[in-house]
């Protein structure tokens, strides 16, 4: 169970071609399409009226790799069942597999969208088995996943993203981790729960193993993400207690990082070009 502070609420994804990441988002992933206005969608898990990914398609848009961005949006599953039956689904309708991983604190399905944009599925498994050290770090591992036993937990009963699905996660690329680091634990009040060789780090808040991974796998110093390029438009962290969105806010306006206030409601940019809003309600 998460114990934090902060939500990973929504994902907003520019895209090519919108009918075919809905049928693949609502078919395949198994999101209810909650509403459509004109070229944006917004897409939830079953039983849910709350938005989860929003898709629009932008004018003239292109793929880039080499930019900064996306390296996964991640749905995180309420059992182990919940996993089981995904994978047997995605298996029954043959959706190509990147991978899937046991990370000692979850196991993980890994995939792509027919935009290349990178998806995970996963399920945590109880905290007691986590590995937390004493100075608040929770260790990953990544081996090869039960494969066998996570089917095993499955009943056949698909009937989509599974009610009380979440975004668990989001994993960014990130042109400089150091920068990456001050932004997101001085600034915005994350805790440094991994760090991987200077390649990657991962923040949380709370007792969590992360909400916010980054890495530099794709080389450091890369350009932003332009306007019109398919891709990450922006993420949405809720804070869930008033006390420390107020902090944050403070730590914003000592530290002179531009944002734009409305209301409960705060736009940024973090020092990678990624664009994001900090919410409270």
């Amino acid at each position: 169970m998460q114990k934090e502070g902060t939500a990973i609420q929504q994902v907003k994804l520019k895209v090519k071609n919108l009918d075919n990441m809905i049928l693949f988002y609502t078919q395949k992933i198994g999101l209810v399409l909650i509403n459509k206005v004109e070229k944006t969608a917004y897409l939830g898990a079953q039983q849910s009226t709350e938005p989860l990914l929003v898709l629009e398609e932008v004018e003239a848009a292109y793929s880039k790799q080499g930019t900064t961005g996306l390296f996964h949006i991640a749905f995180l599953l309420p059992t182990r069942k919940d996993l089981g039956n995904t994978l047997l689904w995605l298996l029954k309708n043959e959706v190509p597999l990147e991978g899937a991983s046991d990370h000692g604190y979850s196991e993980a399905i890994y995939l792509v969208d027919p935009e290349q944009n990178g998806i995970e599925i996963y399920r945590d498994k109880p905290i007691s088995e986590w590995d937390i050290r004493d100075n608040g770090e929770i260790i990953g591992i990544t081996e090869e996943m039960d494969a066998d036993g996570v089917i095993e937990a499955a009943d056949g009963q698909w009937l989509g993203l599974a009610p009380k699905s979440k975004i668990g996660h989001i994993h960014l690329k990130v042109s400089d981790l150091e920068q990456t680091e001050e932004f997101y634990k001085e600034l915005l009040g994350f805790d440094l729960k991994s760090n991987f060789g200077r390649q990657a780090k991962f923040f949380a808040t709370g007792m969590y193993h992360h909400q916010i991974g980054t890495n530099i796998w794709s080389g450091k110093d890369l350009p932003a993400t332009a306007q019109n390029q398919t891709g990450l438009d922006y993420f949405v962290i809720e804070y869930l207690e008033k006390a420390q969105f107020d902090q944050t806010l403070k730590n914003l306006t000592v530290r002179n990082k531009s944002f734009e206030k409305e209301g409960e409601q705060v736009k940024l940019t973090d020092p990678n070009g990624i664009k994001l809003k900090l919410i409270y309600k």
